[in-house]
């Protein structure tokens, strides 16, 4: 049986990696803050296999993607139990977006690690968050190859278990090591940001 993912948000990198998780057969369930009807137009877009529910019903899922502003994230430590929980952050540490992106400043933390300490006990995997929401929402492959997605945390078990579910949905997983490393690379402004790699082969 496939497990369930619950996404803690409902934005475009939410609808994005939704979208790829209901092509591949999963249940997907997004979350809203406010009354989850008022994702009905959202869900209906998506199809079958997704549902709408609180920020508390997506943490019940098998695995949970963030996908929240990053001005949220302390409301994720009291929706459940977190202790090894596998949680994909997709966040990115933007104060403001265009034109100017600021992002905060986390003297010189990566900001997974600032996830982590919201999230406490869980296996967190950094993933889904580089890429532009139209080119992560669009197929995974093109003539040229698989679109690269990369992937740090500090659990090589659970950065495996995403590294595969990446790759099942067509795209090319690159695992880059440990939050502090790699994650730092991936995050807004870092260097791997909004970079769109093909991978041949």
């Amino acid at each position: 049986m496939k497990k369930t993912f619950g996404i803690i948000g409902a934005g475009n990198i939410a609808q994005a990696v939704a979208g790829h998780l209901l092509k591949a057969g999963y249940t997907v369930t997004l979350s809203s803050r406010k009354d989850p009807a008022l994702l009905a137009d959202t869900i209906a877009a998506l199809g079958a296999g997704a549902v709408a529910g609180t920020p508390a019903d997506a943490a019940q899922a098998d695995i949970v993607l963030l996908a929240l502003p990053w001005a949220q994230l302390a409301t994720l430590p009291n929706l459940t139990n977190w202790d090894q929980r596998l949680v994909i952050d997709a966040t990115n540490h933007y104060l403001t977006f265009a034109p100017d992106f600021q992002v905060a400043d986390l003297n010189g933390r990566a900001s997974s690690e600032v996830v982590r300490e919201q999230v406490p006990g869980a296996r967190l995997v950094k993933a889904f968050n580089t890429l532009y929401f139209k080119v992560l929402a669009a197929a995974p492959q093109e003539s040229a190859g698989k679109r690269v997605l990369f992937v740090s945390g500090d659990h090589a078990d659970a950065n495996a278990e995403v590294a595969a579910l990446i790759e099942s949905l067509g795209f090319n997983a690159v695992t880059l090591g440990t939050l502090a490393g790699g994650s730092q690379l991936q995050q807004a402004k870092g260097p791997l940001a909004s970079l769109n790699l093909l991978k041949k082969g």
